[in-house]
């Protein structure tokens, strides 16, 4: 299963650049609206059951992501009901999902929309905008403080050492 056509893979997660919004929102990874597009984007490029589409999303976002499917079928039977995917049934209970030409007839005015979630993500989840050297210091911070904990455990004094060498870096940045 691949990512919507003209998709490249994002660097690092093994994901292309389906994944709406993620980081503009703590908790959700997708805005209202994108996931209905995202998944008709899916469907255009071959009709898919519902596993594959929650296969497709978790390759295309990456990072770990993996959209349940009390969203993703809820938003199938929408889509149904709107006449934009069509269902076929097939042996043991499964159901193949293609778009209708209505579907077809919607999402190639929302192309535009499409392409700007899919360029939200092409930069990873929660670093767009962020330079690479510091994208690497963080990383490494964040390495650093994780190896320590788990090497051995910190008793209260090395806790407190531990937490406040993470806040005078944090206070050193924004006295920058």
């Amino acid at each position: 299963m691949g990512c919507a056509p003209g998709v490249a893979r994002q660097r690092g997660g093994g994901g292309c650049g389906l994944g709406l919004g993620i980081g503009r929102r703590r908790g959700r990874v997708f805005d209202n609206g994108d996931l209905r597009l995202l998944i008709m984007a899916l469907l255009a490029e071959k009709p898919r059951h519902g596993y594959e589409i929650i296969k497709a999303l978790e390759q295309c976002v990456g990072q770990g992501y993996s959209p349940s499917p009390g969203v993703i079928y809820p938003t199938l039977t929408l889509l149904e009901e709107l006449g934009h995917a069509s269902v076929t049934e097939e042996r043991a209970g499964r159901r193949l999902y293609a778009l209708t030409e209505a579907g077809a007839a919607d999402l190639e005015p929302n192309r535009p929309a499409v392409e700007a979630i899919l360029s939200r993500l092409a930069a990873g989840p929660a670093h767009r905008g962020i330079p690479p050297q510091v994208l690497r210091a963080m990383e490494a911070l964040a390495g650093s403080v994780r190896a320590r904990v788990q090497a051995r455990p910190l008793d209260a004094a090395g806790i407190e050492a531990v937490a406040a060498a993470i806040d005078a870096a944090a206070r050193a940045i924004e006295d920058l």
